[in-house]
């Protein structure tokens, strides 16, 4: 008897063709199958976190699974980016995308960090675009941005709160206070909620946030909206004026946020992903919610999404490193 006739020789031979037979259901396992982890890089209840649960909550009856919010801040939200960045790149690991993160933090934490922004990533749709509100205490005297200023020229040091170090708020606040020539002391949070929070409580007088977080705070008066940083007003809230129109032309800043996942993520997988979150975008519920909010849905996906990434990247680079901003 040879050895191909043998028993044991029976044995592997079958043995490789159940494995050969099981590769193929392996495979073709369907996406999703399991619940998806979504890490958003901020405290709960700040604008990204609000949205996060607004659309996953829409997007998990559509695939078939729920998704798992965590919130991991901190480092300017690169800490969170970073965990995402380094997980399996299987489809049940997601990050909750933030300009801050991506356009300041990679730039400002560069040296501390091992991702890049756009290798590191497929960036798989936009979920918003808005702009931020400078807001203050009530109690505060300042009711713009350019009587914040004389206030600061007045006395030296007034302090604002931000959702952290390297957030784009703290960016644009160097920004505001360079071109303002005054001086202002930052108080970093671990998220944008707990920064409003405290100015709600007159223990900060003023914070720069993401809007949409903040328009129940400013429609109730619990806190006064004095400027915001897009280029005109904005028809949620007539009476809050631009930085530009309060006598500080170019400061302007737009935010936004996505959906990423690690870089090998196979594609069809991101696919998926994209075409049920670009559903959810255009239903009407949302469509509505968002304009409450005062913000727009994103409409990029895909290459689309990958592409924007990567140009903010460029066109905040140079801002980030002439604004002498530091992590120390």
């Amino acid at each position: 008897m040879t050895l191909a006739d043998s028993p044991l020789s029976r044995r592997l031979l079958l043995g490789a063709g159940a494995t050969l037979l099981a590769a193929p259901a392996i495979a073709q396992t369907p996406w999703p199958n399991r619940p998806i982890r979504l890490v958003v890089p901020f405290g709960p209840g700040g604008s990204t976190d609000v949205l996060a649960r607004l659309l996953t909550e829409q997007m998990a009856p559509r695939l078939g699974q729920p998704f798992v919010i965590e919130n991991r801040p901190g480092a300017g939200a690169t800490l969170g980016t970073g965990l995402v960045a380094d997980a399996a790149p299987d489809g049940y690991t997601v990050l909750l995308s933030a300009i801050s993160a991506f356009s300041v933090g990679s730039t400002l934490y560069r040296g501390r960090i091992t991702w890049d922004p756009v290798r590191s990533f497929a960036h798989v749709g936009m979920i918003q675009s808005g702009y931020y509100a400078l807001m203050a205490h009530n109690g505060a005297p300042y009711r713009n941005p350019a009587e914040l200023a004389a206030a600061a020229r007045a006395r030296p040091g007034i302090a604002y709160a931000t959702s952290g170090v390297g957030s784009l708020p703290h960016l644009f606040m160097l920004r505001f206070a360079q071109q303002a020539q005054i001086e202002l002391q930052h108080i970093p949070y671990r998220g944008g909620a707990q920064a409003v929070n405290d100015v709600v409580a007159g223990v900060v007088p003023v914070t720069l946030d993401g809007i949409a977080s903040s328009v129940a705070l400013m429609r109730e008066g619990r806190i006064r909206g004095i400027g915001i940083t897009g280029p005109t007003r904005q028809a949620l809230f007539p009476d809050m004026p631009t930085f530009v129109e309060s006598g500080f032309p170019g400061l302007v800043a737009e935010g936004w946020a996505g959906m990423a996942m690690p870089a090998a993520t196979p594609r069809p997988i991101q696919d998926r992903f994209a075409a049920v979150l670009k559903e959810v975008l255009e239903l009407p519920s949302i469509v509505a919610r968002y304009a409450q909010l005062a913000i727009d849905p994103g409409t990029r996906f895909g290459d689309a999404a990958q592409a924007f990434v990567a140009q903010e990247v460029e066109t905040w680079r140079p801002l980030v490193l002439a604004s002498g901003a530091t992590v120390d």
